[in-house]
């Protein structure tokens, strides 16, 4: 009998998934604990609908993400540090930082932890990047001057 989960089912699949178990497994087990229905038409449908939903939100994800790369990727920030008679900072540039300025400069929202970049702990130019999404990528230049 072919089943669609309503949740994951150890052995058997993932929720979502439209499978084939025995009619004793199905009705005994699975449909009077509601871990999956019969896969008629009105819930292949329902099926369907839920995967081109899907589908949609992740090009519409993808689509937002490459924007923000367009707007980002090459482009150069300039943060202004305090440091000592060495050039050495006081502290480091943090990726905190890095995140609020380009909110300043481009308008654009980027949780901090997305960011990478080696330790800024002197004046100069650095490469940062930017995982905006999966396999998306933008690299931004830091420039750290002299406040």
């Amino acid at each position: 009998m072919k089943v669609i989960l309503n949740t994951d089912v150890k052995g058997l699949g993932k929720k979502g998934e439209l499978v084939n178990a025995s009619d004793g497994y199905a009705r005994n087990f699975l449909f009077p604990k509601n871990l999956a229905v019969e896969a008629n038409s009105t819930a292949m449908n329902e099926l369907k609908n839920r995967e081109a939903s899907a589908a949609h939100h992740l090009a519409e994800e993808k689509k937002a993400a490459t924007e923000v790369k367009n707007k980002i990727d090459g482009k150069a920030i300039t943060l202004h540090a305090k440091a000592g008679a060495a050039g050495k900072l006081f502290g480091a540039v943090t990726s905190k930082e890095i995140a609020a300025e380009l909110k300043n400069a481009f308008k654009v929202d980027i949780d901090k932890k997305k960011i990478s970049c080696a330790d800024i702990k002197a004046y100069g130019e650095y490469t940062a990047e930017i995982k905006i999404y999966n396999g998306i990528i933008a690299k931004v230049t830091v420039n750290v001057t002299e406040a």
